[in-house]
């Protein structure tokens, strides 16, 4: 298959290409979109075999869930049973934004979007490209991250290319995505709210809306068992191709763990990286040290993640070190990425 690339800027919308774009979503191909998490890959989402399509392509476990996105609250009502009324405070508040909330599904909802199962997970993005192409394409875009299972997350164009080109029909070139890390996911079939990943939006924004938001305990610790109810709950996600390992404690300690460990790998001759901060980058003796943003800049951190894990990768490092960060606010997310990415191999000090 040869695939596509166009650019489409958000200020100024090409509406022939998000036309074409529809069309081919519209007749069961697969699109690549800018959002402001990370680039969605998109097809029909009332379409068993375009979502089909989006398993194959990305090498996805097919009871792992798809998101739909919509661009208008008006589309909501078609493909959910019911919308208990802390959706439509959280969307008053969050919708269009990084926010994913979980309803029981509609009939007209395919099994092969859901994972094989009775609720359906729905976003409506804020980037003003994604939501035309969504209007363009019928109204419900089924949309994972656009690149292969288990890799780090697109930000950029250039990072579908690496993993998408040759498996699906286009990639629309729209910048480098705003935020970085993908949606918040918020499950509203139960008793009250459940966070089953952490994103942009925090339990503590959550709860400017609704009250008794509860946290999934599978966040920061193991996967889940089971069939996973939300995209990254059960397999391994966001992964470099080397080994990666984050070490926690008091930054002294930290440190000094890492660069005895360095000490070790570089006289068995491999390559190493470390993930850091500004304030101590300078602290490390690897072949390649990258720093996330200032500590206190938890958006910044977020941002940069994903590029950061691939650009490893382009290196060719084997062995990846990682400070950790304060699992509070958006340090939640960051750390939930972290871990997912480093198959949960955690040392502490």
């Amino acid at each position: 298959m040869k695939t596509r690339i166009v650019q489409v800027e958000e200020k100024n919308i090409d509406m022939e290409i998000i036309r074409e774009a529809g069309e081919i979503i519209k007749a069961g191909g697969l699109v690549a979109f800018p959002t402001e998490t990370v680039y969605g890959l998109g097809g029909d989402a009332l379409n068993g075999a375009s979502s089909g399509k989006i398993y194959a392509a990305k090498g996805r476990p097919s009871d792992n869930p798809l998101i739909i996105h919509i661009a208008g609250m008006e589309y909501l009502p078609r493909i959910v049973k019911r919308i208990p009324e802390e959706a439509y405070k959280l969307a008053g508040l969050y919708w269009p934004g990084p926010l994913t909330m979980i309803f029981e599904k509609a009939d007209c909802v395919p099994l092969e979007t859901t994972g094989g199962l009775a609720t359906v997970a729905v976003r409506m993005p804020s980037n003003k490209a994604a939501r035309a192409l969504i209007e363009a394409a019928g109204g419900y875009v089924a949309a994972p991250s656009a690149n292969l299972s288990g890799r780090p997350s697109p930000t950029m164009a250039k990072h579908v290319i690496e993993d998408m080109d040759g498996r699906i029909d286009m990639i629309i070139d729209g910048g480098e995505a705003d935020i970085g890390l993908e949606s918040t996911i918020v499950d509203l079939t139960g008793d009250g709210p459940v966070i089953l990943r952490p994103g942009y939006v925090t339990r503590e924004m959550l709860e400017d809306a609704v009250s008794g938001v509860a946290v999934d305990g599978t966040i920061l610790g193991g996967d889940a068992a089971g069939a996973p109810k939300a995209p990254g709950m059960k397999y391994r996600h966001y992964a470099p191709r080397g080994s990666l390992v984050i070490v926690e404690g008091m930054q002294e300690k930290a440190a000094a763990c890492i660069n005895s460990r360095l000490k070790a790998h570089r006289q068995a001759g491999e390559r190493t990286g470390v993930i850091a901060t500004d304030e101590t980058a300078a602290l490390y003796q690897a072949d390649s040290v990258k720093s996330l943003g200032r500590r206190s800049d938890e958006e910044t951190i977020a941002k940069h993640l994903f590029q950061i894990l691939r650009e490893f990768d382009e290196e060719e490092i084997q062995f990846i070190y990682a400070e950790s960060f304060d699992a509070r606010g958006v340090g939640q997310a960051i750390m939930n990425r972290l871990l997912k990415a480093a198959g949960h191999q955690v040392i502490r000090q």
